[in-house]
């Protein structure tokens, strides 16, 4: 497995690297709504020492309704030049929870064409669990250079969704709580029918961890084969808005079944069209 395949670091290998001033290390915390936490407040209370924050949701499709989709190529390119990075920076990356948003933004970096990408395992409670220090200091940035080679094979919209119901050439992946699929529990987002799409498997991504961590290879490509999973197989992964289907996006790239297509708008754009077929114990 190549350097790309394997994007995970320990927090003992990034606390060695943390000096290198080609390293890029990124807070990527986002929450729920229904969390009501801050990610920028928490941020700025304590992160990884030289760390700056990659705010989600401003880092998206600012003509979008929906919440962050990708951006544009050169609003990416524009914002992470503002965060210093450069197209040969190793960027690391990493959030509050463990496994969450960072992998979202593992799969944006990967996008748009940027190799040197990886997350802390573990995240923020790793790197604290093993002892290492935080800061509240704002990191000195200097402004990178950064273009763009934008993988549209990596993304899949809602008519792609579409076509796949007639065509059934790709499984969905969907990454939300198995109350949230069926359609017994309500969506965070209160406007939205829970359910989910027709022919599309439940996986939560909550079963992919473990403290915290990505389970095993080993136990992650068992998970996978119970679901009838192959390499060679094409998946589309899905969520509530983008976020936590990454992970199965990760789970899957370090499997060796390579880089999926996610599908960007997820269940929040799918359940706002309600010409939309979906699937619920809840009719």
């Amino acid at each position: 497995m190549n350097h790309a395949e394997f994007p995970l670091i320990s927090p003992n290998e990034l606390s060695g690297r943390i000096d290198d001033p080609n390293l890029a290390v990124l807070d990527c915390s986002w929450y729920l709504p229904t969390e009501n936490r801050n990610p920028e407040h928490e941020f700025r209370s304590g992160h990884i020492p030289g760390a700056r924050f990659f705010d989600i949701d401003a880092i998206s499709d600012p003509d979008s309704d929906l919440p962050h989709m990708l951006p544009k190529p050169e609003y990416f390119s524009k914002a992470v030049e503002r965060l210093g990075v450069s197209n040969d920076s190793q960027v690391i990356v990493y959030d509050g929870k463990g496994l969450f948003s960072a992998a979202r933004v593992w799969w944006m970096f990967r996008v748009f064409g940027h190799q040197s990408i990886h997350l802390l395992s573990g995240g923020l409670p790793a790197w604290l669990a093993e002892g290492f220090p935080t800061s509240n200091q704002d990191s000195e940035i200097t402004s990178g250079t950064f273009d763009v080679d934008f993988d549209s094979g990596k993304v899949a919209s809602m008519q792609d969704i579409l076509n796949n119901l007639e065509t059934g050439e790709s499984v969905v992946l969907d990454a939300r709580s198995a109350g949230r699929f069926m359609g017994t529990d309500p969506e965070p987002r209160p406007e939205l029918k829970s359910g989910h799409m027709p022919g599309a498997l439940s996986l939560p991504f909550t079963e992919l961890l473990e403290d915290g961590r990505l389970k095993s290879v080993e136990e992650l490509k068992q998970i996978f084969e119970n679901r009838g999973i192959v390499n060679g197989r094409k998946l589309i992964t899905s969520c509530g808005s983008g976020v936590s289907a990454a992970v199965i996006n990760l789970a899957l790239v370090i499997c060796g079944y390579g880089m999926q297509r996610l599908y960007d708008g997820s269940w929040t754009e799918w359940a706002s069209h309600t010409d939309n077929p979906v699937v619920s114990e809840n009719p």
